[in-house]
């Protein structure tokens, strides 16, 4: 008896069978609903502050292609002590020992992934339409607002014991984008938002990002990190900014040949001006026109403030208490003032500025929860509102100023309590 065989017209399909099976298999390995750690290459240049490997964390899911990227939020440092940690949370660099594989399983900044609402699966602080998308969450642990492309030794504490530290906030981005281009699908809709340090790095990266995923829609929202106007040809006391800028330029090498500010520039000068990276404020918008970009921030923001004018104005060092956050503020408020206009210039980005809530003397708006964060006046409830506003270009961005300067302190009760305890404890750590 001869030996059948199979005929030849079967194997076409049979081929077809298994090219349909291969990306079915694929993605039945991938985990939805559960934090991934993501090792960045080393090769790509992309490291934390103590040399460790930078890790970012994805959380999918297989019913949408629409996708967040956030910005972990936290210190940064331009010394020795602060680079090692040696110091208030607010005064140095976050995780100065590294990302661990199991960094959403530790106490630490991400908070058992319950940070902010954005990036939790469950509204029970908030309810808000990224929870349904997926989720890249970026931990912060080269201590450079996720900017830098540097390494420097820093000896100023211990002459005897250099400390060689990364400075590498840009080049973990880019390899992020890189990874990302490479295993997610392409998002019918990107979201890049951070808070704090983070909402300077979504600032920074997001072109990077952007150019690398190639999104369908895409927009961005910054949350109490911004990017003041700083020009060189100004004063200090035209921009208060200014002299945190001028100190960390080089140390983290924003404007190097390799930085954030001059590669982008590089390639589209409509970008902006490399001796301040402000600029991307005004410039981004005209790279990417049919983008919508959103930033937010507290009139009376009392982290985010120390940090720029602290280390800067003696005359601020030397005070105490309530006469030193008056003081702070002022500067704050002025570099306010300079940050709208330059933020109006662009037909496609809005801005959401309260006035106070008692969590974290008012640094963040999305950290936490959500509460306490309206402007009532204009009609809106919360920071929420903003958010969906940014993703829906069937309408005008908003722009938000809250006027009433004493409202939200009579709305004390609209808070969540966990935020009057917190404050209760925050100058113990902050």
């Amino acid at each position: 008896m001869r030996p059948t065989h199979r005929p030849a017209l079967h194997r076409p399909a049979l081929l077809a069978s298994l090219a349909l099976s291969l990306p079915m298999l694929a993605q039945a390995a991938v985990e939805y609903y559960k934090w991934t750690p993501v090792t960045l290459p080393a090769a790509s240049g992309a490291s934390c502050g103590n040399g460790t490997p930078a890790r970012v964390f994805v959380n999918r899911t297989p019913m949408t292609t629409k996708t967040l990227v956030y910005f972990e939020g936290g210190g940064a440092c331009w010394n020795q002590n602060g680079c090692l940690g040696k110091g208030k949370l607010t005064e140095v660099a976050s995780n100065p020992n590294g990302v661990p594989e199991n960094y959403f399983s530790q106490l630490n900044l991400a908070g058992f992934g319950m940070a902010t609402p954005l990036i939790t699966r469950t509204p029970l602080l908030g309810k808000i339409y990224t929870q349904n998308w997926n989720i890249v969450y970026v931990p912060y642990c080269t201590g450079d607002v996720h900017t830098g492309a540097n390494i420097i030794t820093y000896n100023d504490a211990d002459a005897a014991k250099p400390t060689v530290y990364y400075h590498r906030g840009y080049k973990n981005a880019k390899a992020l984008g890189a990874w990302m281009a490479a295993n997610l699908p392409k998002p019918e809709h990107l979201l890049v938002s951070g808070s704090s340090a983070g909402g300077v790095g979504a600032t920074a990266n997001y072109g990077v990002l952007r150019l690398a995923l190639n999104p369908a829609k895409s927009a961005l929202a910054a949350d109490s990190g911004p990017l003041f106007p700083a020009p060189q040809s100004g004063t200090s006391a035209q921009y208060p900014s200014l002299p945190l800028q001028n100190k960390v330029r080089s140390l983290w090498g924003v404007d190097r040949a390799d930085g954030v500010a001059t590669e982008l520039i590089s390639q589209f000068p409509q970008a902006g001006d490399v001796s301040d990276l402000s600029t991307l404020n005004s410039g981004l918008p005209k790279v990417f026109p049919k983008d919508r970009f959103g930033y937010m921030a507290f009139q009376e923001d009392g982290i985010f403030s120390a940090f720029s004018y602290n280390s800067f104005y003696p005359e601020i060092a030397s005070l105490t208490g309530k006469d030193k956050d008056a003081a702070i503020n002022v500067l704050w408020r002025r570099d306010l003032n300079n940050w709208v206009s330059q933020l109006r210039a662009a037909g496609n980005t809005g801005y959401y500025l309260p006035v106070w809530r008692p969590f974290l003397k008012s640094h963040t708006l999305v950290t936490l929860d959500f509460t306490g964060t309206g402007i009532e006046e204009a009609g809106h409830k919360s920071v929420v509102d903003f958010y969906n506003n940014l993703v829906d270009d069937t309408k005008p961005v908003l722009r938000v100023i809250e006027q009433d300067q004493q409202g939200d302190r009579k709305r004390v009760l609209s808070v969540n309590p966990i935020q009057w305890l917190v404050a209760l404890f925050e100058g113990f750590f902050i």
